[in-house]
């Protein structure tokens, strides 16, 4: 029994580093072409988010994403993919090919990361983390919201997840306190 049970949480562990790995190698299009397709499958949107090792922000932006009190709100609503791009010389192989056009392609290169966009299933571009002028939001239009920090930056983020899922109000607060949390220290 025990043998059997080791044998299972190996083959476990492989098949989800094969799957790791192949992620890693895939070309930005086979993964979003994979993410619309699960998307579909599943009735939720596609959130895409570009990054790069050295980002810290990047880094504060998963950990907010994957919190205790968050995980769940997103994988529930999303399809969540990241796309590594902008690396240094030294770390160009960890990007996914083709990742700097896509991120052109919707007006990410002068952007920074980390950069998001939200498709729906069909492909069509919902939301991205460029910060827009209404009633939620007092900065001006085309800076990068990234990793939500401000009172600005995560008002406006919650109005995207808001017009993009179906999270209630008291998700989207929990998903704003994290946030919040988790940035309080960025500077």
């Amino acid at each position: 029994m025990k043998i059997k049970s080791i044998l299972t949480i190996t083959l476990a562990i492989i098949i989800s580093n094969f799957s790791f790995a192949q992620e890693k190698t895939a070309t930005t299009q086979q993964i979003f072409t994979k993410s619309l397709e699960q998307a579909k499958q599943e009735n939720k949107n596609v959130f895409i988010i570009f990054r790069a090792s050295w980002c810290s922000n990047c880094k504060k932006m998963d950990a907010s994403m994957n919190a205790a009190s968050t995980k769940k709100l997103f994988n529930e609503n999303y399809v969540i993919k990241h796309l590594v791009v902008l690396e240094s010389k030294n770390k160009k192989h960890l990007e996914n090919a083709g990742s700097e056009d896509f991120l052109k392609k919707y007006g990410g290169d002068r952007q920074g990361v980390p950069f998001w966009l939200i498709f729906d299933s069909n492909g069509n571009l919902l939301a991205d983390s460029k910060m827009v002028k209404n009633e939620f939001v007092l900065k001006e239009k085309g800076g990068n919201i990234g990793c939500p920090a401000s009172d600005d930056e995560v008002a406006a983020f919650i109005y995207k997840l808001k017009e993009t899922s179906n999270l209630n109000d008291k998700e989207l607060a929990t998903i704003a306190k994290q946030f919040k949390l988790n940035n309080s220290t960025r500077k």
